[in-house]
């Protein structure tokens, strides 16, 4: 699937479970090319067209503060792993809590095109199906920036994609 629009209410991800908390896994083919992804991935300059607020250390170890737009996440985090232009891997507490999720992103050439493969990990099972939608809201930020569309309205399509996410999660054990 290619950069999915607003108003495309096709699903990107698939909600699973492991040791009781909740798995979000997104996967998009964007049109641009992986070294183009990751510089909208990693750097800070790029980060508040699609993302956020990120300030910080962005290399391997850094730690860094965040608020996420579409979803309005506020927390720190931390690099955990970085191979530029392949593989990211932060872990993130959400503000006030001691609760960690990891954000596991890969990217794959393909032609012109880079598939993104984003994996969310920890995630209270209860929520499974809000982190769905929006982490699919954020991937579709990330797909319209890179050839220069805005942002959709996040509430919008939130509310559009909630459905179809609590219906996965209910099947998720």
């Amino acid at each position: 699937m290619t950069g999915t629009s607003a108003g495309d209410s096709a699903i990107l991800g698939s909600l699973g479970s492991a040791q009781g908390k909740g798995i979000v896994r997104m996967e998009d083919c964007l049109d641009a090319d992986t070294d183009e992804v990751w510089s909208a991935l990693t750097d800070p300059r790029r980060l508040p067209g699609w993302l956020g607020t990120v300030e910080g250390d962005l290399r391997l170890g850094g730690r860094f503060h965040a608020h996420y737009l579409a979803s309005g996440w506020e927390g720190t985090g931390r690099v955990s792993a970085c191979e530029p232009p392949r593989h990211l891997e932060v872990v993130t507490k959400h503000a006030g809590t001691q609760e960690e999720h990891v954000i596991e992103v890969m990217l794959t050439s393909e032609g012109s095109q880079t598939v993104l493969v984003l994996e969310e990990r920890g995630m209270p099972l209860n929520l499974l199906a809000a982190y769905g939608a929006g982490v699919q809201v954020h991937v579709e930020d990330l797909a319209a920036r890179l050839p220069g569309r805005e942002r959709c309205d996040a509430d919008a399509r939130w509310e559009e994609l909630q459905p179809a996410y609590e219906a996965l999660a209910a099947k998720v054990g």
